[in-house]
């Protein structure tokens, strides 16, 4: 078994397709900017994020048909040079919550949110420096 993607559930496809390619700079597969699917993978891994249509899965699951309240999902990314990643992407028009600051001993985060409220932490290793 691998993880293939984690899948999001959006209302707003075309803001969040930008968030995802242009601000946090992950590469769509396919370049359907207005949906109603996309995967985005970052430059390296094999897992990657998708977008979903809200409407088109209640389609499938009437019970989506709701919107979503609350935090319902963490998005997060392993970057390196957190603190320049950071610099880049508040500059594309991010807007972070929380960092860059230590989490633990191992490991450093930021925190921000897509068009839709998902969280996104962006974590930098400390035990993967020399």
């Amino acid at each position: 078994m691998e993880l293939a993607q984690v899948r999001l559930l959006v209302t707003d496809f075309a803001a969040c397709y930008r968030f995802y390619a242009e601000v946090l700079g992950l590469k769509p597969q396919s370049g359907a900017a207005e949906g109603p699917y996309e995967k985005f993978s970052p430059s390296i891994g094999s897992a990657g994020i998708a977008l979903q249509d809200r409407a088109m899965m209640a389609q499938v699951l009437g019970e989506l048909g709701e919107s979503a309240t609350g935090h319902r999902s963490l998005v997060v990314l392993r970057v390196d040079g957190l603190d320049g990643y950071c610099e880049q992407i508040t500059a594309r028009g991010a807007e972070l919550l929380h960092g860059p600051a230590p989490m633990t001993d191992r490991m450093r985060v930021a925190h921000l949110k897509d068009p839709e409220g998902n969280v996104v932490e962006l974590q930098e290793w400390l035990l993967l420096r020399g």
